[in-house]
């Protein structure tokens, strides 16, 4: 343990003596993609990001391979400090993404008690949303991280927990109405499931040590647009960027539709909250309004709402139009955005850069080798709506 202290300590000690207040950074819209990759990006990675026009990336680290059982962690069963080892691989990452020119947000899919469900047999857990033990552990691991990384000049953001739930095994439906999910959270305020309370906890842990980065939060039912719709108040921290991801209506933009003897079309009579209802751009625009009217209803800037994630699979035919359709109401709105995803090395489906074809083998085998992905990019038809929005901020 002793030697473990001593590496953390090394480590905080190589970081600069002090870094921006970026709050400013998200008073102008801002766009990137994000980085769910199984390898830690390389440099080339980051240029060619910063290349399209991007400013930020959203990083997720769970895919890299672990020092433990789960990477920075150690073990989300029981949270006993970060891994030193892990720590170092993810500022040597920060580095690259500062050199290209990018500001991170540091995107964590794992909690103590809420290890992401492809790291733990496919099953979803809800101990996090059950237990306030875990809770603890979280603000010690929240505490531990803002301490290590609140310097670092990439840094733009923590988002606290990608795509909570708490609601997915409490008894409220996927989309129920306003009312309902109003009612379910007046019986769940004080409980382990009270999102907005946890929120408040882990907000307070990092504020311990760092009183400046900047805290992303993204809503319920796996950051849902209709879900911060039960708040009854913002978080009391004016530093708070609120996210919500934008896959909407799944059951015409998700992997399952591919597999469908006949897929659901977009634009298209689609399922979606349990009937079938036309999605179309205005469909998309009427649902995208949610989290913007829950916000103007709690004097929450414009400025601090970022759809963190929006994406379809790239090999159905409405695809491109469902980007364009999602992008032009991100326009109007003046949100900030991250697509999904860029040059993921484990699973193609929202590659837009690969157009609309199958990958070839040596795509998989690299997956199933650990090595490097060995397809080339390039802009497509099919990534011209991001690209070009990209293109147009070009921001530095």
């Amino acid at each position: 343990m002793h030697c473990r202290i001593l590496a953390f300590v090394l480590i905080l000690a190589a970081m600069p003596a002090s870094a921006a207040d970026l709050i400013n950074f998200w008073n102008t819209p801002r766009h990137g993609g994000n980085s769910f990759n199984r390898l830690p990006p390389d440099q080339a990675y980051f240029d060619a990001l910063k290349g399209y026009g991007a400013s930020w990336v959203r990083l997720s680290y769970d895919k890299w391979r672990p020092a433990g059982r789960d990477f920075l962690l150690g073990n989300a069963d029981d949270y006993q400090g970060l891994s030193s080892a892990d720590l170092k691989q993810l500022i040597a990452v920060l580095d690259r993404a500062h050199a290209a020119g990018l500001k991170v947000v540091i995107t964590p899919l794992s909690l103590p008690g809420m290890r992401w469900a492809q790291n733990n047999h496919d099953q979803f857990d809800d101990r996090l949303w059950q237990d306030k033990r875990y809770w603890a552990q979280a603000g010690r691991f929240w505490h531990d991280l803002a301490l290590a990384l609140k310097n670092h000049p990439a840094v733009a953001a923590y988002n606290l927990i990608n795509e909570p739930a708490p609601e997915k095994q409490g008894g409220l439906a996927e989309h129920a109405s306003q009312a309902a999910m109003r009612q379910w959270y007046a019986r769940q305020q004080g409980t382990a499931r009270d999102l907005p309370a946890l929120y408040r906890q882990l907000l307070s842990a990092i504020r311990e040590v760092d009183g400046k980065t900047p805290v992303m939060v993204d809503a319920g039912w796996y950051a849902a647009a209709d879900a911060f719709g039960y708040w009854p108040q913002a978080l009391d921290d004016a530093r708070v960027l609120y996210s919500v991801h934008m896959y909407e209506p799944y059951a015409a933009t998700s992997a399952p539709n591919l597999l469908r003897k006949r897929p659901n079309d977009y634009p298209g009579m689609v399922p979606f909250a349990g009937w079938r209802q036309q999605w179309n751009g205005a469909r998309v625009a009427d649902y995208l309004r949610l989290p913007v009217d829950w916000a103007d209803a709690h004097s929450v800037p414009r400025s601090r709402l970022v759809v963190g994630e929006f994406g379809c699979m790239r090999r159905l035919p409405g695809c491109r139009q469902y980007l364009e359709d999602v992008l032009s109401v991100l326009d109007r709105q003046h949100l900030h955005w991250a697509f999904y995803s860029f040059r993921e090395d484990s699973w193609d489906g929202m590659d837009y850069e690969l157009g609309t074809a199958k990958v070839p083998w040596r795509y998989w085998k690299a997956v199933e080798e650990g090595t490097r992905d060995p397809l080339a990019r390039q802009p497509t038809v099919l990534f011209e709506p991001i690209l070009r929005r990209l293109r147009a901020s070009g921001q530095p």
